[in-house]
């Protein structure tokens, strides 16, 4: 009777490992770096910097604006 008990345990966990493996998701490859990279930053970042001037230049212009009024 005690030897029945984990026969049918291995045969319980001898079917449940042969279930498929679940899908993994599709690994993204690395992005590797180009020599542009480097320009691509220094050109974006010029880009935040005019943004940022053009917007104090507005926030002056409404001020002179005001004042005016």
């Amino acid at each position: 009777m005690k030897a029945i008990l984990p026969i049918a345990l291995l045969l319980a966990l001898a079917g449940c490992s042969h279930k498929a493996p679940a899908p993994q998701a599709a690994a993204t490859p690395q992005r590797t770096a180009t020599p542009w990279d480097d320009m691509k930053k220094d050109e974006q970042r010029a880009k935040d910097v005019q943004k940022l001037v053009d917007d104090q230049a507005k926030q002056q212009q409404k001020a002179l604006e005001q004042a005016e009024q």
